[in-house]
């Protein structure tokens, strides 16, 4: 806590400052025990260079240019790198390290589930089923009817910039167990069926993908208006960390997945993607905040290009190498050229990854 607040910045000097400071000061990262936190990005494998940090607050570069006559950059609703530091620095201090706090607050409370994380990137992914090595292929590209997707976006150099470190809390003690046997992950697994919803406003995938969730959760429809509050939404969308600590604390979902995180994608690959999606999914039972850049070639139902989006991650399928999702958008809704959109769909796992990896934020919530 006494890091965060005397490292934020006043007033002044973060309201003076350029695009490339600003994301600097504000997307602030601090060790957590073994594990790197970046306010705004979430948990990270390799602390990001200032070069990266500026970059976060351009465009994105990933576009689907190529599609003749194809619509660019419809918004949606997810907060991009850019508004989310830009509305950080347009609070007052007091209100602004309050929400840090909060931020950091959650990312203590689920460091050992990015620790976990972390160890399997760094195990090589094995199995999630290890008495079945050879049942454990990559997930499947996309077949006939879909666009092939980009290639996965290589690691970045290790930076040498460092950061302060939050001193841990006293350990507490518990009690030995029995180590419990493996869980087997089923071949295939499927939750929430009948809870799909559908964005009311153009810029509210955020509070209709919550909605989703929390109505799988407690089987009570609160109203998108109700969420977007609680969320914090605006016309510019809604930021993955409000996700991800409303999910904390207004849903029983952390109670069979533990700690709700946003963890950072960019060092996975679409094997580790696939295969936390599994075990999230296919032994907690608990849904997935997806994040992704909604571009036609990963998403080929859509008719146009869109922004940064949220989804539902409710299930998969290893022999065909899917992940299920509810899609909250319905194209035809706000263009009249646009295609019917909304509700169940069965992605490849590896377009799902790789438009993860075209949203600048590069990171879910699990």
């Amino acid at each position: 806590m006494k890091q965060v607040t005397e490292t934020s910045p006043g007033d002044l000097q973060v309201r003076s400052a350029d695009k490339s400071e600003q994301a600097e000061s504000i997307l602030r990262c601090f060790k957590l025990d073994t594990e790197n936190y970046c306010l705004g990005l979430g948990f990270v494998d390799k602390l990001p260079t200032g070069a990266q940090l500026q970059s976060l607050v351009s465009p994105p570069t990933l576009r689907a240019a190529g599609d003749v006559g194809v619509e660019q950059d419809i918004p949606t609703g997810d907060l991009a790198p850019a508004d989310f530091v830009a509305q950080r620095a347009a609070m007052p201090k007091s209100t602004r390290v309050s929400a840090e706090l909060d931020e950091m607050q959650a990312a203590w409370n689920g460091r050992e589930k990015a620790r976990e994380l972390r160890e399997l990137v760094a195990a090589g992914t094995p199995p999630v089923n290890p008495q079945e090595p050879n049942r454990e292929a990559a997930p499947a590209t996309p077949g006939t009817g879909t666009t092939a997707t980009a290639p996965t976006a290589t690691p970045t150099a290790t930076p040498t910039r460092s950061a302060p470190t939050v001193a841990p809390s006293k350990p507490v003690p518990s009690a030995p167990t029995t180590p419990a046997a493996p869980v087997k992950v089923p071949a295939s697994a499927y939750i929430m069926k009948g809870f799909q919803t559908s964005q009311e406003k153009g810029y509210w995938c955020g509070p209709a993908t919550f909605q989703s969730i929390d109505w799988a959760d407690d089987n009570q429809k609160d109203t998108q208006a109700s969420w977007a509050k609680d969320l914090g939404s605006t016309t510019g969308g809604t930021a993955i960390s409000s996700m991800v600590k409303q999910t904390n604390a207004k849903t029983a979902w952390p109670k069979s997945a533990d700690t709700y995180i946003v963890q950072n994608v960019s060092d996975w690959n679409a094997q580790t993607f696939f295969t936390v999606h599994q075990k999230h999914l296919g032994v907690y039972k608990a849904p997935v905040i997806e994040h992704v850049q909604l571009l036609k070639r990963y998403f080929p139902y859509l008719a146009f290009n869109h922004s940064g989006h949220y989804q539902v991650g409710r299930g998969y399928d290893k022999a065909n190498g899917t992940i299920a999702i509810f899609e909250v958008f319905n194209e035809r809704r706000f263009n009249s050229r646009g295609n019917v959109t909304d509700g169940p769909r069965n992605i490849p796992a590896s377009a799902l990854f790789n438009a993860t990896l075209a949203n600048s934020f590069k990171n879910i919530g699990l």
